[in-house]
């Protein structure tokens, strides 16, 4: 499976971050971790929306649409 993910920051309300991966739960230590330099600085973080994919393409164009605006807005509104 491969994930698009939102994380929210826990030290920073408001804070999000928007990626993709096939291991959602390793990619979470990680960004907790400090070893992301786009999230770092904003840890620890908790995931606030998932969706699972069944290739990455699928994923990865998700994970594009929420970083548009109009991405951005849907998840604002429905996440």
């Amino acid at each position: 499976m491969y994930y698009a993910y939102i994380l929210e920051s826990l030290s920073r309300p408001g804070e999000r971050y928007i990626g993709s991966t096939s291991d959602l739960k390793s990619r979470l230590r990680e960004h907790n971790a400090g070893l992301s330099a786009h999230t770092a600085k904003f840890h620890p973080w908790r995931i606030g929306f998932y969706a699972a994919f069944d290739n990455e393409p699928k994923a990865r164009a998700f994970e594009r649409y929420l970083k548009t605006g109009s991405g951005r807005e849907f998840a604002r509104r429905h996440f």
